[in-house]
């Protein structure tokens, strides 16, 4: 076991990934409380016991598909953030991976931005470790740029880091709040010039 759940075999991923997907779409048209593991277990196609084989509850549910959504958002990172791009570069590749990933879900972004508030501190807390290794990346970057002269030597790189990322956060909101109806990957640019802007203390790029 880890993380509380039976580790699904190769021959049972299909079933895991059904039931992921049942719940998410179930908790972004109910909502988290409204997801009953019966409601989910009928959307995957598979009996109630079938899903407490692969997670302890509906909480560890949530937290497995938060995990697995942003995996893939790490893991894809990882591929393209390439040693040979600046600061910049980075910080513009990062938030069109992660708006992508969020535009070609909605199901996905209506769980992760709206549902997701309102659940337990416990959840939170456990949603907040998930999210380190992606804001080790955001950190990096930021302290990449900072060491090519990029971005100023005196900022608060943390505040730098929420700043970043609440930008992001605020607009993957706003996308989903107004129905998903545009395309979210094509802001990206538009937030990173926003963004060095504000970081760099100058106008232009």
């Amino acid at each position: 076991m880890r993380g509380g759940r039976v580790i699904a075999t190769r021959r049972d991923e299909g079933k895991y990934q059904a039931i992921l997907r049942a719940a998410i779409s179930v908790m972004a048209r109910s909502g988290y409380h409204n997801a009953q593991i019966s409601r989910i277990a009928k959307a995957a196609g598979v009996a109630d016991g079938t899903v407490y084989l692969y997670f302890k509850n509906k909480e560890d549910v949530l937290i497995s598909l938060i995990r697995d959504g942003i995996n893939k958002i790490i893991q894809q990172c990882e591929r393209e953030l390439v040693p040979e791009l600046d600061a910049r570069a980075k910080l513009e590749r990062i938030i069109s991976l992660y708006f992508r990933e969020l535009n070609g879900d909605p199901d996905f972004a209506t769980v992760s931005q709206v549902y997701l508030r309102q659940v337990d501190a416990n959840i939170r807390r456990q949603i907040g470790d998930i999210m380190k290794p992606f804001n080790d990346i955001l950190d990096a970057t930021v302290n990449q740029g900072v060491a090519e002269g990029q971005f100023p030597a005196d900022i608060n790189r943390r505040i730098a880091r929420r700043m970043v990322f609440g930008t992001m956060d605020e607009t993957v909101t706003a996308w989903v709040l107004t129905g998903s109806k545009y395309d979210l990957e094509a802001l990206a640019s538009d937030v990173v010039k926003l963004l060095l802007n504000g970081l760099t203390g100058t106008s232009g790029k």
